[in-house]
């Protein structure tokens, strides 16, 4: 019962702090599952995390797989199911509750400054939060002077070319398979 109200609590609070998506809270969420709470190690986080963005679906499963490897480690695959659904619903609802909320008064303040001045902030704010989410994901999956290589090569063509991501993910699934990383 201590793991599923620590997953509560740790899920519900980020849900609170997602601005511009779940990405951006994947810095702290590391944070707790990993060195908090001990439920994943750095290998298994950076592949849930690779597996939640490969999947089709909104990028936030992680927070699903994160329940699941939580609610696995102390009650077996039952444990982890219930584990996955009450992470996914601690990170939806109280967003969401307050996302209805505001948006309840924020059509009435269209031509507020404080919504303008809003709006313009949480742009840089969450480039930032990204930035940060890609600095913990890196060192999480990294682990030589290869990794960090692609790593650095992918992160100049997708910010100075309009490749295809596909492209650049294959390249490095290539590299990874013939045994360079």
């Amino acid at each position: 019962m201590k793991t599923f109200l620590a997953l509560i609590g740790m899920f519900g609070s980020l849900s609170l702090l997602s601005i511009g998506g779940g990405n951006t809270v994947l810095p702290d969420m590391h944070l707790q599952a990993v060195t908090g709470h001990h439920w994943l190690t750095n290998s298994q986080f950076a592949d849930i995390f690779s597996i939640s963005q490969a999947a089709p679906g909104p990028s936030i499963l992680i927070v699903a797989l994160v329940g699941y490897a939580a609610g696995l480690g102390t009650f077996g695959v039952a444990g982890g199911i219930l584990g996955g659904v009450l992470a996914t619903i601690a990170m939806v609802v109280p967003a969401a509750g307050l996302m209805y909320v505001i948006t309840l008064s924020w059509q009435k303040a269209q031509k507020s400054k404080l919504r303008y001045a809003v709006e313009k902030g949480f742009a840089p704010l969450t480039v930032g939060l990204i930035l940060a989410s890609s600095l913990v994901m890196s060192r999480a999956a990294d682990h030589d002077w290869r990794a960090y290589l692609i790593t650095g090569i992918a992160t100049l063509i997708f910010v100075r070319t309009k490749t295809n991501p596909l492209i650049v993910v294959g390249a490095a699934a290539l590299l990874g398979y013939v045994g360079f990383v």
